[in-house]
């Protein structure tokens, strides 16, 4: 069955619709059918019109111009709504009819939001059908995006606020004589203060006075909850205009104020194989870390297989991300957070990984494992190294700069064996040649996709709330992205290519250390720290 590409008679009106265009938007639209998003309007039609009747546009033509729309940053539910009014390109489209903002909402609403991941994943993948490109490869970076949303009017989570107060209440009751079974090392709930008002209340020793003012104490913790509810348990604050919107500092603000600046905002993850983005991810998350296994699972649920290579920078560098990428057998070209100080030589590793998996300090001296009776772990899996010789050590002072005893023979670090191997594994990937055409490729695909949103279709602020709808918002503007690239192929017929390294190049090596530079900033920090304080 046929979904766009076919058409009603109407009166036959002279177009000024050049031939070419034509020609781009058919293709666009076998482009649609052959992916099969039409099956998915299909099936959501016949579950709203169960009472029968014809809808009154054609709902696949209009699908169609929501996406062509996005393709050229038109974003806006009035803009679309013009378009079909004095466009040609969207008159074509439309067939003649012309929909009000209230039927397009109404459209993305009932139709395109519940399917979300699906139509993005079925058009995606016919896109890079037709541009010959393979999902072997994924580049991963994310950005923030302001939320819709009134920027002084947000919520910061009462943690410590409802601490208080639970402290404040106890202290109440026991100065009033009243039961206490209430405990101050969590926080009190209405349910039990509910309780403990309620006993209190069948007490011949009630006072109005005393009741006024533990139901006082009711509505403040009944506050306070709600507000927790909203906020959730991974996120601290809130904004009154949109609730799933989460104060951030936005890279707008790093010469101006960031950390203070705060903004509404979302953060945006995605993936791009071959210039085409392949996956994304809409969170509430103020970091990129928490997130990168999030955009790998969704990328699994929309194609049912993961990539076999995964590019991304530091911000991405932690345990849990190495092992997920190990666990699912994906090679990892991911970046740690000391990546630039190794390469530049300026701010190295103390602590590297020898060839027989041993840990050997910058000094190359190897660390032998102990155990130190009352002290514990800071974090699990790590273990207690010590370096022996560290007198006779050139780099005695970048290696003790943190340290207020410098004059001890030895140092002993907390380390994450299994980390460290990991990191190891990375870098021979990204040292390699390999690796360095990949991270060219990242900078070069990943980065430009948020140029070419932010900069080229002045796309930096969500139009609609709420965690789904800005979602689906953010899909149709990525979507739009990629089918922008699918008409500069048919522009140009020529696909999106990658940089291939040239066919002398080597591997890259780390700069080599200078024991003289690194001293010398190993006892600047140390003075800093330990002589400043008596200061």
């Amino acid at each position: 069955m046929s979904y766009f590409i076919m058409q009603q008679l109407f009166l036959d009106i002279p177009f000024t619709l050049s031939k070419e265009q034509m020609t781009k938007i058919n293709k666009f639209l076998v482009l649609l059918e052959d992916s099969g998003v039409g099956e998915i309007i299909w099936r959501n039609i016949n579950k709203k019109n169960s009472r029968g009747g014809r809808p009154n546009l054609n709902p696949y033509r209009l699908f169609a111009t929501i996406i062509y729309a996005f393709s050229f940053s038109k974003a806006t539910l009035r803009e679309i709504e013009d378009l079909c009014k004095y466009d040609m390109r969207y008159i074509y489209l439309m067939e003649l009819d012309s929909p009000s903002y209230s039927t397009i909402s109404n459209f993305i609403n009932k139709i395109i939001i519940p399917n979300c991941d699906e139509i993005f994943s079925k058009i995606t993948l016919q896109i890079m059908k037709e541009l010959n490109i393979e999902k072997s490869i994924i580049y991963i970076d994310g950005t923030k995006f302001e939320a819709n949303a009134n920027k002084y009017k947000f919520v910061w989570k009462p943690l410590t606020y409802h601490k208080k107060l639970t402290q404040k209440v106890i202290d109440f009751l026991n100065k009033n004589k009243i039961q206490n079974n209430l405990k101050s090392d969590k926080l009190l709930s209405s349910k039990e203060l509910g309780n403990v008002i309620t006993e209190y209340v069948k007490n011949d020793n009630y006072n109005s006075s005393t009741s006024k003012i533990l139901n006082e104490f009711m509505i403040k913790i009944l506050e306070y909850e709600e507000k927790e509810r909203i906020c959730g348990p991974n996120r601290n604050s809130y904004y009154k205009t949109d609730h799933d919107a989460t104060a951030m500092a936005l890279k707008a603000d790093y010469y101006a104020g960031l950390g203070s600046n705060m903004h509404a905002a979302y953060n945006s993850q995605i993936g791009v194989c071959g210039g085409i983005i392949s996956t994304f991810l809409i969170t509430q998350s103020r970091t990129d870390i928490n997130d990168f296994i999030g955009v790998l699972d969704h990328f699994y649920k929309l194609y049912g297989c993961f990539p076999k290579k995964v590019c991304a920078d530091a911000g991405y560098g932690s345990l849990k991300n190495y092992e997920y990428l190990d666990k699912n057998k994906i090679q990892s070209f991911v970046k740690y957070n000391s990546w630039e100080g190794n390469v530049s030589g300026k701010n190295p590793d103390i602590l590297r990984v020898n060839d027989n998996d041993d840990i050997s300090c910058i000094g190359n001296k190897v660390g032998v494992e102990i155990k130190i009776e009352n002290r514990h772990h800071k974090k699990p899996g790590t273990v207690f190294l010590k370096f022996d010789g560290c007198n006779s050590c050139e780099f005695r002072s970048y290696c003790k700069r943190f340290m207020k005893k410098q004059d001890e023979d030895f140092k002993i670090f907390e380390v994450n064996k299994k980390f460290e191997k990991l990191k190891a594994e990375n870098e021979k990937n990204l040292l390699s040649v390999e690796g360095i055409e990949i991270r060219v490729n990242r900078s070069i695909l990943v980065e430009g996709a948020f140029g070419d949103i932010k900069q080229n279709n002045s796309y930096t602020r969500a139009r609609r709330r709420g965690l789904e709808s800005v979602t689906c918002e953010l899909m149709l503007v990525y979507l739009g992205i990629n089918i922008k690239k699918l008409f500069s192929f048919y522009d140009s017929n020529k696909t999106p290519s990658l940089w291939t390294a040239p066919k002398n190049t080597e591997p890259e090596s780390f700069a080599k250390l200078s024991s003289k530079r690194l001293s010398k900033k190993g006892r600047r920090i140390n003075d800093k720290i330990f002589n400043n304080k008596h200061t």
